[in-house]
């Protein structure tokens, strides 16, 4: 174990909160109450949707149910990515035709608009800044693969994304060995903290309850159940994302996957010139185990990757503690990244889940027959894709209420998708980790192997996974 591990902050949730700090948790359910509609989850699908209801239908009594506080989950532990991805949309092409997936697509570029002005508009300071998404490719197969995602980018009506070779890759930042890069303008930069913060904030003004350290137990018809009361609601809607495994006959819906992230202490000016990066884009690589990174409002990098990819059960983590090997193996990305960096102490390391569905597809749906709503499965995309699910909920409980007919955002191909469970245990852990160490593997091949072209090793893992 290194001396430099060691002195790493490892857990206290993340570094976002060691940053803007811990909130005043809010009062837990006193007892048995009533609503119009139950949102389970006080992260950003849960929030948003309550933010957009009660902006909707003032007179509606919304109640959000959180196991520990607004933001605990991956809403506060994320790499503060605010941009244009969503899981799924190549499948929801061959399910509902290409012209579905493209209006999918466009809704998902409107919505990092949307985020940032709601957010400007409630006076909530993210540190938002609008700098795109540069993706780069660092060897021969990851270059082929980055040319054909953003050709397919462009079929998807994405006609403002740039593709740079290695020189101009170089003018907007200085990765080692970077050979390509695909910009895309829809994608900023934000303190995912400070906006939960601050929607939460928003939604409470609004007339929203928001009950904290009230963990529900188990969600069925008119019915959320907790240690404290149960709240009945001919609406609840399960917003829950990689903490949906612990909920009553939940345990196979969405896996709950891993990802780690460390940040830097502040880089001094001639670093930051030695890294470039002037354009503040967030930062991800065309690895089969890929990387995220921003550069952050005051001077830090905070870099992610999956680490240990998946607890058996489906268990999650301890407050974000992350294994020393794992700090390691991302301080080495840094590194092989930016070698000037070399010296840099990692000031903080922690850990958080995402919510995957079997075929990896985000979805948005309404039982109306039951009431009961969920959102979520972003697979690490959620920060943008929280909101357009959540303004989705709020149309379908509308339509289902009468309130308002069908919409542009109803029709969507993810509205209503179905998706078988997960495998059982100990296959769910098998799969997951032999997924993830042939996805290394390949990425090992490529880079001993540069003119071999993309590893077919992957594409084993892509079937094991069910992505492909």
């Amino acid at each position: 174990m290194s001396s430099s591990a060691t002195s790493v902050v490892n857990g206290g949730i993340s570094f976002w909160y060691a940053d803007d700090g811990l909130p005043a948790v809010r009062e837990p359910l006193p007892g048995d109450a009533s609503a119009d509609v139950v949102i389970v989850g006080g992260g950003f699908t849960g929030l948003w949707t309550a933010y957009y209801l009660k902006k909707a239908a003032p007179f509606l009594r919304i109640t959000v149910l959180e196991q520990k506080f607004c933001g605990y989950g991956a809403s506060g532990r994320n790499g503060g990515w605010l941009y244009n991805g969503i899981a799924g949309r190549d499948r929801y092409a061959r399910l509902h035709g290409h012209e579905a997936a493209v209006r999918l697509q466009r809704a998902m570029n409107d919505t990092v608009a949307e985020v940032v002005a709601v957010a400007a508009a409630e006076g909530v300071d993210a540190d938002v800044h609008q700098g795109g998404v540069l993706e780069v490719a660092t060897t021969p197969a990851q270059l082929a693969r980055l040319r054909a995602f953003h050709e397919q980018e462009l079929t998807y009506g994405e006609k403002d994304r740039e593709l740079y070779g290695a020189r101009q890759t170089a003018e907007r930042i200085r990765v080692a060995g970077a050979v390509g890069s695909s910009w895309t303008p829809h994608g900023a930069r934000l303190h995912p903290v400070r906006l939960v913060k601050g929607l939460a904030a928003a939604v409470e003004a609004l007339g929203v309850t928001v009950h904290e350290s009230t963990p529900v137990t188990e969600i069925r018809p008119k019915h959320a159940v907790t240690p404290y009361g149960t709240v009945r609601a001919p609406y609840v809607l399960r917003c829950t994302e990689g903490f949906t495994a612990s909920l009553k006959g939940q345990r196979r819906t969405w896996l709950p996957m891993n990802s780690s992230m460390i940040a830097t202490e502040p880089l001094t000016d001639e670093q930051w010139a030695a890294v470039g990066w002037d354009g503040r884009e967030t930062l991800g690589d065309m690895a089969h185990a890929y990387m995220y990174a921003q550069r952050t409002a005051d001077g830090r990098i905070a870099l992610g990757g999956r680490g240990v990819p998946y607890r058996f059960g489906s268990r999650t983590d301890n407050d974000g503690r992350t294994q020393v090997a794992t700090v390691e193996a991302l301080r080495e990305i840094l590194t092989r990244f930016f070698p000037a960096l070399a010296g840099v102490r990692v000031a903080h390391a922690w850990s958080g889940v995402l919510g995957v569905p079997r075929d990896w597809c985000a979805t948005v749906t309404l039982d109306r027959a039951t009431g009961l709503g969920w959102a979520g499965g972003y697979v690490g995309s959620g920060v943008a894709t929280a909101n357009l699910a959540a303004r989705t909920l709020r149309d379908l409980v509308q339509q289902d209420s009468g309130q308002s007919g069908r919409t542009e955002l109803t029709d969507l191909p993810w509205v209503n998708h179905k998706v078988r469970k997960w495998e059982p245990e100990p296959f769910r852990w098998l799969g997951v980790h032999g997924m993830y160490a042939t996805y290394r593997a390949a990425d090992r091949r490529e880079a001993l192997h540069p003119g071999t072209g993309s590893s077919r090793l992957a594409r084993v893992a892509d079937r094991v996974a069910g992505r492909s």
